[in-house]
């Protein structure tokens, strides 16, 4: 109960799956609140930008609801961020589902569909182990972890960013960080344990006790 005053905003844009991300921090104790206005979003401890659908689509709804901006300036300001699934995706350069669309940038590379290979389904749904490097986010989560992944298009950083890689098909960036930025090609929510530990350790972040 000592994190229940911790405020992490989760942006409503109508993408699906928020509510399953918020049952997963208050789970955790944390106050998760579904946000969409420029001073609820800064006023929290930490953003957690959860995304299910189509690259170009979640980018035309956040900009509709008024929050793409404000977004880089939770960025700027460095309060811990974290992007989930698409919301990962949304911090690359470009996409190319339906069309290309620019991304926020934040990371240098792109998200393209997966080929086709024989024996091999798109979209890749299901559990995959993960390749991690040490960071805060993964703080007692060893590499090789397992988590849920659901998606048909997958980013490769070409910065240094990287932080977790998967392989299906082609290996892909699963995790990046720059700063206070994180973004997981992966459901936490849905992880389980693994799932909630990350998402623990990133509320540690924005309480200042990781």
């Amino acid at each position: 109960m000592e994190h229940k005053k911790t405020k992490i905003a989760v942006i409503d844009y109508e993408s699906g799956n928020v509510r399953s991300v918020c049952k997963a921090l208050e789970f955790l104790g944390r106050t998760a609140v579904l946000v969409n206005s420029r001073s609820e979003i800064l006023g929290a401890d930490g953003v957690v930008l959860p995304g299910v659908g189509a690259f170009g689509d979640c980018a035309f709804k956040l900009k509709k609801h008024g929050v793409w901006d404000v977004v880089f300036e939770v960025v700027e300001k460095d309060k811990p961020f974290l992007g989930i699934c698409v919301g990962h995706q949304l911090l690359f350069e470009r996409g190319y589902e339906f069309g290309e669309h620019a991304g926020f940038g934040f990371i240098r590379g792109e998200v393209k569909r997966f080929p086709s290979k024989r024996g091999f389904k798109v979209p890749h749904m299901g559990w995959n182990s993960i390749d991690i490097e040490e960071n805060r986010l993964f703080k007692g989560i060893e590499s090789g972890s397992y988590f849920y992944f659901v998606h048909s298009y997958f980013g490769r950083s070409e910065d240094g960013s990287e932080i977790a890689r998967c392989n299906y098909i082609v290996d892909f960036t699963a995790a990046v960080n720059k700063g206070n930025l994180w973004g997981v090609q992966f459901h936490p929510e849905k992880s389980q344990k693994k799932g909630l530990k990350l998402l623990d350790n990133f509320c540690k972040v924005c309480e200042g006790d990781l």
